[in-house]
């Protein structure tokens, strides 16, 4: 058994909206698994000193678009996945495999998106690249499937399933339906594309009446994908679909996002609200884009940041039905270590998300394994430095290794 201490840690903020973070605090992990919180360890093999700095959980993307390990075709870009982690992002959720060269969007077949979803589940989705979580392998929802679609999928390990090309025309014959049921029998979560016409020109328009008449687990980037449906049609689906979870992406429409959030704060209702870059995709690779999804809801949107938080970890984790993305006894030690860079008037963390900052990360550690160990490639380092001591194996990193690409910076500096 390997044995982790996180000693010196100045804030922990576990990953729920409605936990009040905890001061000056530590966390053993044992195996890659959290086994405590507030204690010490007599015999750690490795220690993490905090340096009094923030820890919350691994930032969990709702929403990318894969297509084969870290190659996007989309922007031409090789190692994105790598880049993200360092931005913060330990575990992200694929809202379909759309940018293989040749996919023909308006010609799709139960068995071609089914094909591409298993394919996308025993390769990228296998082999953790860069060490992140890639729940790849989702289902694009198609006229004509049948149930042996659905229990093929299923024994495949497949569990995310997306209505985004589907005849909008064929609402009222049931079909749709069919397949929400169908899904939930085998415990899958579907998603729905909201909004206008995605960069493809071939997905479909679905607003208030089809978002209700489907009544998926998730509706997709509802502030934009690229552009939101109607204010009437978002607030509409956010009273009419008390049971669903609304995405916000990156990609989006800061207007409607701030419409959304207001809406679901008003209502007592931001455990909806759950978070997504939507990329790669025509908005580019954004390694920083779960940051900035944070600071803006918790800078522009008042969420408190604690919140905010939580929106882009255990509630988007939750909604997909991942394991993880709070820092509890029992779940996967999955975290980042941040805080103030060096000119921040914040005091900590959950500061610079409040004033719209960006944090400096220092260490991110996945099941255990610290990927980055004291500065990401992705933002400025932290005013303060962390500190590693004794055992510098890492036994219990499964992912396999490769030699990192030239830093990507989205921004400047």
């Amino acid at each position: 058994m390997t044995v982790l201490l996180v000693e010196d840690i100045g804030l922990l903020v576990q990953g729920l909206g409605d936990q009040v973070p905890l001061r000056n605090t530590s966390m053993v992990v044992e195996d890659g698994v959290i086994t405590d919180i507030g204690v010490d360890h007599p015999a750690p093999d490795r220690v993490l000193s905090a340096g009094g700095l923030t820890v919350l959980p691994g930032l969990v993307d709702g929403h990318v678009h894969p297509t084969f390990g870290e190659w996007t075709p989309a922007q031409n870009s090789v190692g994105w996945i790598h880049n993200y982690l360092h931005g913060g992002t330990t575990s992200m959720v694929s809202a379909g495999e759309l940018h293989i060269p040749g996919l023909d969007f308006t010609a799709l077949t139960p068995e071609l998106v089914l094909s591409i979803a298993i394919t996308s589940r025993h390769t990228t989705a296998r082999m953790r690249p860069s060490g992140v979580k890639v729940n790849a392998g989702t289902v694009l929802l198609v006229p004509g499937m049948s149930e042996e679609h659905f229990d093929r999928a299923a024994r495949e390990g497949i569990d995310q399933l997306k209505f985004i090309f589907y005849d909008w025309n064929r609402l009222g014959d049931g079909e749709a339906q069919r397949y929400v049921r169908w899904a939930h029998e085998r415990g899958m979560t579907v998603k729905m594309h909201s909004g206008g016409v995605s960069r493809s020109g071939s997905s479909r328009v679905a607003g208030r009446d089809i978002a209700v008449a489907v009544a998926p687990d998730i509706i997709g980037h509802l502030s934009g994908g690229p552009i939101p449906a109607p204010d009437g049609d978002l607030l509409a689906i956010i009273r009419d679909l008390p049971s669903a979870q609304l995405e916000v992406c990156s990609s989006m429409n800061f207007r409607a996002t701030k419409l959304v959030v207001d809406e679901l704060a008003a209502r007592g209702e931001l455990g909806r609200l759950t978070l997504g870059t939507d990329t790669p995709g025509g908005t580019g690779v954004i390694p920083r884009g779960m940051l900035r999804n944070i600071c803006y809801l918790a800078s522009m949107c008042g969420v408190d940041p604690v919140a905010a938080v939580a929106a882009g970890t255990g509630q988007t984790a939750a909604a997909h039905g991942l394991d993880g993305g709070v820092l509890a006894v029992g779940k996967p030690a999955d975290f980042l270590v941040l805080g103030p860079i060096t000119g921040s008037t914040a005091q900590d963390g959950l500061e610079c998300f409040a004033l719209g900052d960006l944090p400096g990360i220092a260490t991110v550690v996945v099941d255990g394994v610290p990927l980055v160990e004291r500065r990401s490639e992705q933002t400025p380092p932290p005013s303060r430095a962390v500190e590693w001591r004794g055992d510098t194996r890492s036994p219990v990193n499964t992912a396999p290794s490769r030699k990192a690409p030239a830093p990507h910076h989205d921004g400047c500096c």
